[in-house]
């Protein structure tokens, strides 16, 4: 009898520690796939005062300025945003003092896609005098691409106007672009000279 009870206590406590360890197991398991499952899209970086310069061999291509920029670097694909505006100078070596500039209340880089947009009051007045304002553009800087779909407003540097009323593209220099349901106010002596 005394034997029998022995071995009854010993089934019973291997029974309760295997049950106990399936707990735990199913448990920590539980835990794994929350964590998987919860959200990576907050900022990795935060830069308060951004005072960013790009170079390139030793030239400066961009100067960039906000108040506040946030690095999404944990999620598929990787952005930095500038949620309270941005302020931007480029340069080109052709006219390495003047630079272009361009200002939004809002931006947001894909840097691997190398995808660029700006939103709110966007400002862009190239080193040529040009000033074009719009709601929104995009750049694929891959493509040399710079487009629109909102009403565009320019001001030429002899004081010509136009408005491009649905939106325009345009290479990333400003050296070509294209109006769409275009009017405006242009010098009868800037177009005698496009005609030549």
């Amino acid at each position: 009898m005394n034997f029998s009870k022995k071995i009854s206590y010993k089934n019973i406590a291997c029974l309760f520690s295997c049950a106990i360890f399936f707990i735990l197991t199913s448990c920590e398991e539980d835990l794994t796939k929350n964590k998987g499952s919860q959200s990576k899209n907050f900022p990795s970086q935060i830069i308060n005062n951004a005072n960013i310069v790009q170079r390139d061999s030793g030239f400066v291509t961009l100067k960039a300025k906000a108040p506040i920029i946030e690095k999404y670097e944990l999620i598929d694909s990787p952005y930095v945003v500038a949620r309270k505006g941005i302020n931007i100078e480029f340069f080109d070596k052709k006219k390495p003092k003047i630079p272009g500039k361009i200002t939004a209340k809002y931006a947001r880089i894909f840097e691997y896609k190398k995808f660029y947009e700006a939103k709110g009051d966007v400002r862009i007045t190239t080193n040529e005098g040009q000033r074009f304002a719009m709601q929104s553009i995009y750049w694929d800087q891959k493509k040399n691409r710079i487009y629109t779909k909102d009403t565009v407003y320019v001001t030429m540097e002899d004081g010509s106007t136009l408005v491009g009323a649905n939106g325009m593209t345009a290479k990333d220099d400003f050296s070509e672009y294209t109006f769409y349901n275009n009017s405006g106010d242009f010098s009868s002596k800037r177009i005698s000279e496009n005609k030549k």
